[in-house]
């Protein structure tokens, strides 16, 4: 089993308008409310592989029955840990410039951190936990970490979408996967790369410090995967970008996903590329169709190590 984990998700209301008036009414031109989270967004791409999977977090609220109930329209398998205080709402505006109004989170108390924990006491080896997204800033700063741990106990594997000392940290537990783009990577080793050859060596630096893959996007010069045995390199697939958000996130349940099925780092690779474009080249996450209709594009090489 998949588990996804979206500690802090959102009713994401997003509206669109021609120009935006500060000081102003506005009217807005379209309105649209989706539920909102990384977690979520990789179950909705496990879902589209016919890969069963759980989706874990805290909702509470008339806000968080909306995610709910919304998810489980969709057909994901929901066991979010209900909490007192209302999930929070992001506003999204798209007018002249994208802008952003972003709510900090429910307050999370102890029990509801407990009464989360249940949910991972079954683990066994033959599941992965897939932690992303931002914490609730009620949450403590080790709470990926504390659950990285139960994860190790259980012999299970587990993907953490993270940058920086947090990605650090946990590079010695052995993530299933880590995904950096080339400008996080760059950022994650202090430097500055100068080449495909520059980005690769980076990749395989932090294979060495404890990744079993590492999937890097260099979004429209393409992506790589870097595995103990080889590395591979795919061009980007052409089409028109359409909406960013989520690409990342479809990456990894592709990859998540075939991977469960297949053992095959090389398959979940295109797999992933395949999802990730599908989301970009879509207003939201892709369908089985879309991704169906950009597998075709993908193209894997093996590069001479």
């Amino acid at each position: 089993m998949i588990y996804t984990i979206t500690v802090n998700p959102s009713i994401d209301y997003v509206v669109q308008l021609p120009h935006m008036a500060l000081g102003s009414v506005n009217r807005l031109a379209h309105t649209a409310k989706l539920p909102g989270g990384k977690g979520i967004n990789v179950s909705q791409i496990l879902n589209d592989l016919d890969q069963p999977n759980k989706a874990l977090g805290f909702i509470g609220g008339f806000t968080g029955t909306f995610i709910s109930d919304a998810l489980k329209a969709k057909g994901l398998d929901c066991h979010f840990t209900p909490i007192a205080d209302d999930t929070r709402i992001n506003v999204k505006i798209h007018a002249e410039e994208e802008t952003e109004l972003n709510g900090a989170g429910p307050d999370i108390t102890a029990a509801e951190i407990d009464a989360f924990y249940t949910e991972l006491a079954h683990l066994t080896p033959d599941d992965v936990v897939v932690m992303s997204g931002s914490l609730a800033p009620s949450l403590p700063d080790s709470f990926y970490y504390d659950i990285i741990q139960k994860v190790e106990a259980a012999g299970a594997n587990f993907v953490i979408d993270t940058t920086g000392e947090a990605l650090k940290k946990t590079l010695p537990s052995h993530p299933l996967v880590v995904k950096p783009n080339n400008h996080e990577l760059a950022d994650y080793y202090h430097t500055t790369f100068n080449s495909q050859a520059d980005i690769i060596a980076a990749g395989q630096r932090m294979l060495a410090e404890g990744a079993q893959h590492v999937l890097i996007s260099m979004a429209g010069d393409g992506g790589l995967l870097i595995t103990k045995d080889a590395v591979y390199f795919s061009p980007a697939p052409k089409g028109h970008v359409i909406n960013s958000v989520g690409a990342g996130d479809s990456m990894i349940g592709g990859f998540v996903g075939t991977f469960a099925k297949t053992h095959d780092a090389v398959e979940s690779f295109r797999y992933g590329l395949a999802c990730g474009s599908a989301t970009a080249f879509s207003e939201d996450i892709a369908t089985r169709a879309k991704i169906d209709e950009i597998l075709p594009l993908i193209h894997i090489e093996q590069l001479a190590n």
